[in-house]
């Protein structure tokens, strides 16, 4: 995400980094040992959120935005942080405060950022080390500024809850969390034994699911991200498409860009 189109903040830093990067050009360094990225907002500390981090390990600053337990959860304990203490403050820390927002990259960049608890668990390299916190899994509101529009971001979600109503009723936009149409999809299809609420993800289907909240939504976009293999959304002739196409809801694909 941008102001400017200059400098760039990503949104978690997924173990596929690296092909996000090429296939985008405004995020192509300009010149020798530069990157037009200023900052990476991380939500919690799952692998597929923070393992890209490793592949950004070379001769250049980053700065991340992240609460304490996101933040202690990636660095203590993990040897291969030190591939990103190659020199004094190759990285920055900024604390996200639950409920408090924060400018991104100083006021210039015209965007801010203000994090919220959401259900969820501790990732499963943390599972029996120390306690859960609210800190642990977050969801982010994206402001811009000047004009005053609000991306509403939350990746992951074990539940509904009144408090996510309340955060995500004035966004102009929601990214949600779609893992999963089904509670037990990864043992319908034979793939696993876990059913969606074990691994922290709110199924899309269903009376209670994910995708009758966003339809009740007022925002002008919205759209389920963080897909799995195994969901039919990724069908196109699957009724479960169409079942979300007809609420209003998109789906997210490679490569995909929204105006507000």
């Amino acid at each position: 995400m941008s102001h400017d189109g200059e400098s760039w903040f990503l949104l978690n830093a997924s173990p596929e980094i690296r092909e996000q990067l090429e296939s985008f050009a405004p995020l192509w360094p300009r010149r020798a040992r530069h990157s037009p990225i200023a900052g990476i907002v991380l939500t919690n500390g799952d692998l597929d959120h923070v393992l890209g981090l490793l592949s950004l390990r070379e001769s250049h600053p980053l700065t991340l935005h992240a609460t304490n337990a996101v933040a202690r959860g990636f660095c203590e304990g993990n040897v291969l942080y030190r591939t990103l203490e190659r020199f004094p403050g190759q990285v920055t820390w900024r604390r996200l405060v639950l409920g408090e927002e924060q400018a991104l990259g100083g006021a210039a960049s015209g965007l801010a950022v203000e994090a919220f608890a959401v259900p969820g668990k501790r990732p499963i390299h943390l599972e029996g080390r120390g306690r859960a916190s609210p800190e642990d899994n977050v969801g982010l509101l994206v402001r811009e500024l000047e004009p005053r529009r609000t991306l509403a971001y939350v990746p992951a979600a074990a539940a509904w809850t009144e408090t996510l109503d309340a955060q995500l009723a004035g966004a102009d936009a929601v990214f949600f969390d779609g893992t999963f149409w089904s509670s037990a999809e990864l043992v319908t299809t034979g793939v696993g034994d876990k059913r969606a609420e074990d691994m922290a993800h709110l199924p899309v289907g269903g009376p209670a699911g994910g995708l009758s909240r966003l339809a009740a939504l007022g925002a002008s976009r919205r759209v389920l991200i963080h897909i799995n293999n195994t969901n039919p959304l990724l069908r196109d002739d699957a009724p479960e498409r169409a079942e979300v196409r007809a609420a209003g809801v998109e789906i997210a694909f490679d490569g995909m860009e929204l105006t507000l």
